[in-house]
């Protein structure tokens, strides 16, 4: 099992990018990111370094899978308060792990599970539709530049089996 779980050959991509520049306000949709050791430029959580959430990723497929159960074409990412929308790997499976997305390292420190404002943001029923879709939160070990299209890799095994 040890190997199974120490297993990653997938390598994703970031679709999207989004910064939150103040509580409640619309996300910045951007085409890259600085990242610093105190997070991303522009995002309201920066300044707090080696905080468990300075970065958020979320997985475009589980994006797909809330419009569907909430029966909507699609979903804006801005809606769903996350910094990147990254496909084709699996963020669960990255949980205790350091990943590098462009020129960043980040630790993935554990689940983002959804708010009450999703509910506001994606109507009835949107709350329970982000449950275990909700992504993922990182801290950054190595600061760089993030574009869209970058790749998205596994660098180590979990620090603790998962």
């Amino acid at each position: 099992m040890k190997q199974l779980l120490a297993t990653m050959p997938q390598v994703g991509k970031v679709e999207w990018i989004g910064v939150r520049p103040g509580r409640r306000e619309p996300l910045d949709v951007l085409p890259s990111v600085d990242v610093s050791l105190e997070g991303l430029v522009g995002d309201r959580y920066r300044g707090k370094a080696g905080g468990p959430r300075m970065v958020t990723l979320i997985q475009q497929e589980h994006i797909a899978t809330v419009a569907s159960i909430l029966k909507i074409e699609a979903i804006d990412p801005g809606l769903l308060r996350r910094n990147l929308v990254v496909s084709g790997i699996n963020l669960q499976a990255l949980k205790k792990r350091r990943i590098q997305i462009g020129g960043a390292i980040l630790e993935v420190t554990g689940n983002c599970p959804p708010c009450s404002r999703m509910e506001e943001n994606l109507g009835s029923g949107g709350y329970n539709a982000m449950r275990g879709h909700g992504g993922i939160t990182a801290t950054v070990i190595q600061g760089g530049t993030i574009n869209c299209d970058d790749s998205v890799k596994c660098l180590t095994e979990a620090t603790n089996e998962q």
